[in-house]
């Protein structure tokens, strides 16, 4: 989880990504940075994220975010 927040704050630094949960539906992160977000997710923990994931469920706060890391590499 802590790569997780400091690949957050490298792409969007000022936001308390332990608290918030509204990242998509606050406009706190624009589309750029969720697509920049998700190259650095798929590298970073060697997953790949289907476009069918990109929903603001999933991209809504860092444990939405983690939650999906996890399971997507449960299955593989």
């Amino acid at each position: 989880m802590n790569k997780l927040i400091e690949i957050l704050e490298d792409i969007q630094p000022g936001i308390d990504y332990t608290t918030c949960t509204d990242l998509i539906d606050g406009r706190r992160i624009s589309s750029l940075s969720i697509i920049s977000l998700v190259v650095e997710l798929e590298d970073a923990f060697d997953i790949t994220i289907p476009a069918v994931e990109i929903i603001p469920a999933n991209f809504n706060s860092a444990q939405s975010l983690w939650q999906m890391i996890v399971r997507l590499q449960e299955e593989g």
